[in-house]
């Protein structure tokens, strides 16, 4: 219940917000991607995944916007467990936020975000929850460099008794000339409740816009505990490591 209340308050304060100011910009924007990673781990079980969103930015600062992508996770840890969890295949996020400037060159960026699976029953794993996840956010950027800080205030993806946990995260974006760009990242994911869960994620991507297409490489990776021997993210399906790393290849378009 109180997963369904953050994700319908979102959804209630990003109608609210594109109803009060029409005239403002909407933007939409597209990708396929040969993996879908999150915080260094694979959703697509190390396969190709199509992804779309669309966003809402407000001269006062105020952004709402949503975003979609195709993922495996949830229907392979069904048929791992022999359950029945339904059969999502769709990651669907809703967010709002707030973007404000501090100094020069020094900004803000704070708001909430909903990550919602349509259909999924999880909860029918023992000891696994609703994936349904609601995140409080704030960032701060200075110059070419982010540091960002995400907290659960509902259970995290399915895993029980996680509530308030966090993923910090510091990146940095370079423009190196010709339309290139390079950005390192680095990340630690705790899962609260869940010690053998929490790990630490890396990447560093290259980027190039091509007449509005942005074909982007990144070599990611994630560095996850074993238990039993087993890595703590290994496929369901296939048992390969979803955090290993890799070289994930993208193309994405905003229009």
């Amino acid at each position: 219940m109180k997963r369904s209340i953050v994700i319908l308050g979102i959804a209630s304060l990003a109608s609210v917000a594109v109803h009060a100011e029409d005239a403002n910009p909407l933007s939409f924007n597209i990708g396929v991607f040969t993996d879908y990673r999150f915080r260094g781990i694979s959703q697509t079980r190390l396969q190709p995944a199509l992804q779309f969103g669309a966003d809402y930015a407000f001269a006062s600062g105020f952004y709402v916007g949503t975003w979609l992508s195709t993922i495996r996770w949830i229907e392979d840890a069904g048929k791992a467990a022999g359950v029945q969890v339904g059969s999502t295949s769709l990651e669907w996020d809703l967010y709002a936020g707030y973007k404000g400037e501090i100094a020069k060159d020094f900004s803000y960026d704070v708001g909430a975000l909903a990550y919602y699976y349509p259909g999924n029953k999880l909860y029918n794993i023992p000891g696994s929850r609703n994936a349904h996840t609601g995140e409080l956010y704030g960032a701060l950027t200075y110059g070419p460099a982010t540091v960002k800080y995400s907290h659960s205030v509902t259970t995290l993806f399915g895993f029980d008794k996680s509530r308030n946990s966090g993923y910090l995260e510091a990146a940095a974006t370079f423009d190196v000339g010709g339309g290139f760009s390079i950005t390192p990242h680095v990340g630690y994911q705790k899962v609260r409740g869940n010690s053998d869960f929490s790990y630490t994620d890396y990447a560093v991507t290259g980027s190039k816009d091509f007449s509005g297409f942005v074909v982007s490489l990144a070599l990611v990776g994630a560095e996850t505990k074993s238990i039993g021997g087993v890595k703590a993210y290994a496929s369901p399906a296939n048992g390969k490591d979803l955090g290993r790393s890799t070289v994930v290849l993208g193309v994405k378009t905003t229009f």
